[in-house]
């Protein structure tokens, strides 16, 4: 490699360390507003409002990489950790008027953000050879049986929705 590569790869290395150290605080959503207004001429009632967000997961340094003393790491396939925010989602539907001069308001279904956690699925390979027996072959290792095992995926987090009635702000 020559010097500019180096430097090249350097920059490349700093720039991910970087952004792996970044706060979720400072993670970045992305804004949905889903357009019901469609809906108006064939409800009888104005159309319901959905806003939400897709979050933006911030991934981590992969783990479970165990080296044991003169052997390969048991984990072939790491399990990556991913940490986000749930964005805000707030679903609003104007009620019917059921009496004549009734002002019912709105139906409000309401969750804040919400810290999630997750880790992707692993793989793990039992090592394929043994310490050498001694009985022969010059004290060459022999061959284990193939040991292969899945790491489960993981979802961590909590939900706080709330449900309830709103004034009409019309």
């Amino acid at each position: 490699m020559t010097l500019r590569s180096h430097a090249g790869m350097g920059l490349l290395m700093t720039a991910f360390a970087s952004a792996a150290l970044a706060s979720p605080a400072a993670a970045v959503e992305a804004p949905v507003i889903v357009p019901l207004q469609g809906l108006e001429p064939v409800l009888p009632m104005d159309a319901p409002t959905v806003a939400t967000g897709v979050p933006v997961p911030m991934p981590g340094a992969p783990t479970g990489f165990q080296k044991g003393i003169g052997s390969l790491p048991d984990v072939a396939l790491p399990s990556v950790p991913l940490t986000g925010t749930l964005p805000e989602t707030v679903v609003a539907a104007p009620l019917p008027e059921l009496l004549k001069g009734s002002e019912p308001g709105r139906a409000l279904f309401s969750s804040p953000h919400s810290e999630m956690k997750a880790a992707t699925p692993g793989a793990v390979v039992g090592n394929p050879v043994e310490a050498p027996r001694g009985n022969g072959l010059a004290g060459l290792p022999g061959l284990a049986k193939p040991q292969i095992g899945l790491l489960t995926p993981v979802l961590s987090g909590a939900l706080d929705p709330q449900l309830g009635l709103a004034p009409d702000a019309g």
